[in-house]
């Protein structure tokens, strides 16, 4: 592992290489910082203009955009008390109380050291154990494989949303999408509707920025708003110095740390859960728990924290086994299929400089952002806040239309954006999680593909896919998954009916 990371390194510091991290971490915290936009948006609206670049390039952005874009969501939560992002949901209940008594810029020195502190130690635990678990992976055989694939299921489909059932066929939508194109095995086409352009299946490029980049944009287009953040707001002061009160922040540091690291590694489970975890362990420990909520930079610190620690570490399982540990990590995961990259233990065989030049880029992006994302940049890229839906709308539209129909240069491509955007925006309506449609997609066809060879390698014998104790000890973890959120709906129920008159 060490060889392997000394020879990515002078990849790393190629200056084109450089240029991209940096590039990725600047547009990050622009997206970041934008309500209604996220980093799964960003990237989705990034991976498409990549198409054709040289991996490390396309990848270095990603990192930067993933690093920054997490930090960038703090700057209207602390400012505006609208949350840029999903995980910054738990830093703006103390961030704006700080604004409000007029230290918005101690609030967000804290917000990006405690962010560059999580997001350092994440990249360092991608570093060292996305390694040792392409070891384990190597014990797995096509129906190990073909089971690791339905454990991402349904991890992915109880953890992202909050109803299990709506979870589950978000899933099973993707797997039909998935499906679509010419079986492999038979020749045979399926739902292709007898269309030329669907016989090699739904592009991946087409079904991520569909899913993640259309809605937000008819969202700003429905709110149509004229106004943007007014001036005064952005003018701040340097206040104090949070490195200076290391000692106050370090416990809070090293425990939401630990507790990202952990809710990145399980998958599906997202920044927002570890930010939330991270402010009440903090809250919970404290002196004075009745201070948070009001002011407190040490809930800020916590949940940013947290919600950094989340990043790298959510790309241990995507890396080593294709299962991603959240729905950004998702989205990178088929940035990396878009690149010719399949995820396991032949990605780190035959592209060692990619993919250890890539946990090096993570561990760059999180340093640079202390740089990128000071106090100074802070005020500028705040700036963005100012820009009205009316005219960021139309703007980001023509940026995803530009970048699908470069992939192809096919018009169907972009019938197909506008079709399958307009779908995703009335699931997100109705609450169905776009995260496991583009896991089904992806995870889907590497299922169908391991069982078939399963099967074939057996000569048909069903009882060959639970032959081996991983076998065995997979399908259990994916029962326990799908059990868990079922078991936890009856109860819900009994009590409800419990106290029905």
């Amino acid at each position: 592992m060490i060889e392997a990371l000394l020879n990515a390194l002078p990849h790393v510091f190629d200056p084109a290489n450089l240029f991209a991290v940096i590039l990725g971490t600047v547009a990050g915290l622009l997206v970041g910082a934008l309500p209604g936009l996220s980093v799964t948006t960003g990237l989705a609206v990034l991976i498409p203009l990549t198409f054709g670049m040289d991996p490390l390039f396309a990848l270095g952005m990603m990192a930067g955009m993933y690093n920054g874009g997490s930090y960038g969501g703090a700057i209207p939560a602390i400012l505006l008390r609208v949350p840029g992002t999903a995980a910054s949901v738990a830093t703006l209940l103390d961030g704006h109380e700080m604004t409000k008594q007029g230290r918005a810029a101690y609030a967000l020195q804290v917000a990006v050291v405690s962010g560059v502190i999580g997001s350092v130690l994440s990249a360092g635990s991608l570093i060292v154990l996305a390694p040792w678990l392409v070891k384990v992976s190597l014990m797995f055989g096509p129906a190990e494989y073909f089971w690791v694939a339905l454990l991402g299921l349904a991890t992915v489909a109880s953890l992202l949303g909050e109803d299990f059932l709506k979870g589950l066929i978000a899933a099973v939508i993707g797997l039909l999408v998935g499906s679509i194109g010419t079986d492999l095995a038979t020749g045979t086409e399926r739902y292709t509707f007898g269309l030329l352009e669907m016989a090699e299946g739904m592009d991946i490029v087409v079904l991520l920025t569909a899913l993640f980049a259309v809605p937000p944009v008819i969202r700003m287009m429905e709110s149509a708003g004229k106004e943007g953040m007014p001036k005064e707001m952005l003018k701040l002061r340097r206040q104090g110095s949070v490195l200076r009160e290391w000692r106050r922040f370090l416990p809070i540091w090293m425990r939401s740390s630990v507790i990202g690291i952990i809710i990145g590694i399980l998958p599906g489970a997202g920044g927002s859960m570890s930010c939330y975890l991270a402010y009440n362990d903090a809250r919970n420990r404290s002196k004075d728990p009745s201070s948070f909520g009001k002011g407190n930079p040490e809930g800020v610190a916590a949940s940013e924290t947290g919600n950094g620690a989340d990043n790298a570490a959510s790309m241990i399982p995507a890396l080593s086994l294709g299962i991603p540990g959240s729905g950004v990590a998702a989205v990178i995961l088929g940035g990396l299929l878009v690149h010719g990259l399949r995820p396991g233990p032949q990605l780190f065989a035959d592209h060692p400089d990619v993919v250890y030049g890539f946990m090096l880029q993570m561990l760059l992006s999180a340093f640079l952002l202390i740089l990128v994302g000071g106090l100074a940049a802070t005020r500028i890229f705040g700036q963005a806040l100012r820009l009205p839906h009316v005219v960021l709308a139309p703007l980001i539209l023509l940026f995803v239309a530009i970048g699908v129909y470069a992939v192809n240069n096919a018009m169907f491509d972009l019938y197909l954006l506008f079709g399958v955007g307009v779908i995703a925006y009335a699931m997100e309506r109705l609450d169905y999680p776009s995260a496991p449609v583009i896991l089904g997609a992806i995870l889907g066809p590497i299922a169908e593909s391991q069982l078939s060879l399963a099967l074939t390698i057996a000569g048909g014998h069903p009882l060959a896919l639970i032959a081996s104790p991983m076998s065995i000890i997979v399908v259990g973890l994916t029962l326990f998954v799908l059990t868990v959120p079922l078991w936890g709906m009856w109860k819900l129920r009994r009590k409800r009916a419990a106290a029905a008159p």
